[in-house]
């Protein structure tokens, strides 16, 4: 068997907290087997969360407090982190928004709405204030502020690769006038050829297994994938593994029915042309 390879404290607050998992686990004697006893996770779950990999929910911090009497510090733990993420960010994508740092790829299906990873300020401004209709200009520049610093993974030296599949209807879809529109299709077009990306476009004619709500699916090079879907007010984290793979064969199926990257890019950039003219058209005395 090779030597445990111990998680470094010091690199995230995941890795910190893991740590701190494991040194009460091994002073109270237990397994991660008779850890796991009695939760609604499983092991490998757990292992994951020792090594740094995912965080803690408040489910599972209820369940280590009282098994190694750490009074409440778990628990703790995941109100303080929970507080950190919610600036500017639905406490339900909270965890996703963290998890795609580590993804070593992630693949969306964009029904009705241009990706987080691919907005613009404008876009990201109209959609929050569409959403938040009696929120303050703080807290809609909290959201912005929060979604367009999630596109920095883009600079890590090893982000995820993204891969993006929209419905025809979000590149016409006129959230903006027509300068913002161009603006938004030309910024998709920029992030895609400078992070070598793939964005696919369906046809709004075409039948397909996605014909439902926001759909994400993210690998990791040392953890299972993940599915992540949306709905309004809410979103859910699905980890079983076959549901995994349910997913994933209808995501296939959707890479199948879409246009071609280089076909789709072309349609995002004739659909920015188009808005460019009709802007020019406004202008003219």
């Amino acid at each position: 068997m090779p030597p445990r390879k111990d998680t470094d404290a010091s690199v995230s607050v995941p890795c910190f907290y893991g740590a701190e998992l494991r040194f009460q686990r091994e002073q109270a004697g237990l397994t991660l087997e008779q850890l796991a006893e009695g939760s609604f996770r499983g092991l490998s779950f757990l292992s994951q969360i020792e090594r740094g990999e995912r965080g803690m929910p408040m489910d599972l911090a209820r369940h280590v407090d009282e098994r190694l009497g750490t009074d409440g510090f778990f628990q703790r733990r995941c109100e303080d982190a929970a507080r950190a993420r919610r600036v500017g960010i639905a406490p339900h994508f909270a965890d996703v928004a963290e998890l795609e740092k580590l993804a070593r790829t992630i693949d969306d299906w964009a029904p009705l709405l241009v990706p987080g990873l691919l907005q613009t300020e404008a876009y990201a401004t109209a959609i929050a204030r569409s959403a938040m209709p009696r929120a303050t200009d703080t807290e809609v520049e909290e959201v912005v502020r929060a979604r367009l610093n999630r596109a920095r993974l883009f600079e890590e030296p090893s982000p995820p690769r993204l891969w993006a599949i929209l419905d025809g209807s979000v590149i016409r879809r006129r959230v903006l006038p027509p300068a913002g529109m161009a603006e938004l299709l030309d910024h998709i077009t920029e992030v895609v050829r400078s992070t070598r990306s793939i964005v696919q476009i369906v046809p709004e004619t075409v039948m397909h297994p996605f014909l439902m709500g926001l759909t994400r699916i993210m690998t990791f090079s040392d953890a299972p994938p993940l599915v992540y879907t949306e709905g309004l007010h809410s979103g859910q984290v699905i980890d079983y593994p076959a549901l995994v793979r349910d997913y994933r064969e209808s995501y296939d199926l959707l890479r199948a029915a879409a246009l071609p990257p280089e076909a789709s890019l072309a349609v995002i950039e004739a659909a920015a042309e188009e808005c460019r003219n009709e802007a020019q058209q406004q202008h003219r005395p």
